[in-house]
């Protein structure tokens, strides 16, 4: 894996309403794959931060989601085109 692949797993990963199944999806890696790449190249404080914002958290299930179709974008959010966030 590259490391723009890693940084933008990583990036997913720490979005709120992205869920694992989207990261299967996109880079073939289960949710315990996710979880194992966060430890090894996040510091151990963030990998911390980072378990108990996501444990629980019924965003990051595609199952547990209250809405159906759609998603969440904030007026504020640029576009991403190719995986790739716009700059300014």
């Amino acid at each position: 894996m590259t490391l723009i692949e890693i940084d933008r797993i990583i990036e997913m990963a720490w979005e709120d309403r992205t869920t694992f199944d989207s990261i299967k999806f996109q880079f073939d890696l289960k949710e315990q794959e996710v979880i194992e790449l966060m430890r090894r190249e996040l510091k151990p404080s963030s990998f911390r931060l980072w378990r108990a914002r996501v444990q629980g958290r019924a965003t990051k299930h595609q199952n547990k989601r209250v809405f159906e179709k759609g998603r969440f974008k904030c007026s504020r959010q640029r576009s991403i085109n190719n995986n790739k966030i716009s700059k300014r």
